[in-house]
C-alpha cells in the first residue's frame, strides 16, 4: 500500500547532468532498496520526450515498491505517466489550472514565503515546498530563505510541506530542528553507494526527529 504524502519523510529528488540519459534509472534503482516511501523526477537537462519516457518507466518502478512518484514541471507528463503528482513552480502551470485538470492529482508548489504558501493553500496545493533554505547550485540567483521561515510556515498553514536547498548530511539535524518533518534533497542521493548514504541520512534525520518530539513540538 503506497503512503500518503503526509507520512513522507526524506523526499529524494532526482536531478542529474543530462549526461547519461540512464543515470536517473540508476539513482532510482538504488533509492528502492531504502526506505524511501516518495520520489520526484526533476530531469532539466533533458527533453520533453526524453522525460516522458523516463516517467514511464520510474512509474513501473515505484509502483513495485509502492513508492509515490512527483513529477517535476510538468503535468501532462504526470497524468499521462498516471504518476500520483506534480510539483510545479512560479513559472509552470498555475495552481488553480492545474487543480481543475487534475482533481485527485498530489500537486505540490514551491514557495518562498508566507504570503506565498498562504496563496497556495488558498490555490488548491496538496503540500508546498519551502527553499531554498540554504545556498544551492540547484537555485542559481536566488537568495536563502533561511531556517526561521520553516517554523513561520508551520505556523499558519495545514498543509504537508517539504524543505529543499542546499541540505545535506551536515546540516539535516539543523532543518529537522527548525519544525521540517518532510525533506527534499538532490545531492544526498547521488554518486556511489546510494543505499549506504540514504541509510546514513536517515539515521540523522531519525535521531533529529526524535530530540524535537521529546522538546515536546509536534510534527
Amino acid at each position: 500500500m503506497k503512503p500518503s504524502f503526509s507520512d513522507i519523510d526524506l523526499y529524494p529528488v532526482i536531478s542529474t547532468s543530462g549526461e547519461n540519459p540512464e543515470e536517473p534509472v540508476r539513482i532510482l534503482r538504488e533509492l528502492l532498496k531504502t526506505d524511501i516511501k516518495v520520489v520526484q523526477l526533476r530531469e532539466k537537462k533533458q527533453t520533453k520526450t526524453e522525460r516522458a519516457r523516463l516517467a514511464e518507466v520510474f512509474r513501473k518502478m515505484t509502483l513495485a515498491k509502492n513508492v509515490l512518484l512527483i513529477i517535476n514541471d510538468d503535468i501532462d507528463i504526470a497524468l499521462d505517466s498516471s504518476a500520483d503528482g506534480v510539483h510545479l513552480g512560479n513559472d509552470d502551470m498555475p495552481l488553480k489550472e492545474a487543480r481543475k485538470l487534475a482533481p485527485n492529482l498530489i500537486i505540490g508548489k514551491s514557495c518562498h514565503s508566507v504570503e506565498e504558501a498562504l496563496a497556495a493553500e488558498a490555490e488548491g496545493a496538496s503540500y508546498i515546498n519551502i527553499g531554498p533554505i540554504f545556498k544551492t547550485p540547484t537555485k542559481e540567483g536566488m537568495n536563502p530563505v533561511g531556517l526561521d521561515l520553516i517554523s513561520e510556515v508551520k505556523k499558519i498553514t495545514s498543509l504537508p510541506f517539504t524543505v529543499m536547498g542546499g541540505i545535506d548530511k551536515n546540516n539535516l539535524k539543523d532543518v529537522v530542528s527548525a519544525g521540517a518533518k518532510r525533506v527534499a534533497m538532490v545531492r544526498g542521493f547521488i554518486g556511489k553507494d546510494i543505499p549506504k548514504k540514504t541509510a546514513e541520512l536517515y539515521q540523522v534525520y531519525r535521531t533529529a526527529l526524535k530530540e524535537y518530539l521529546l522538546k515536546g513540538e509536534t510534527s
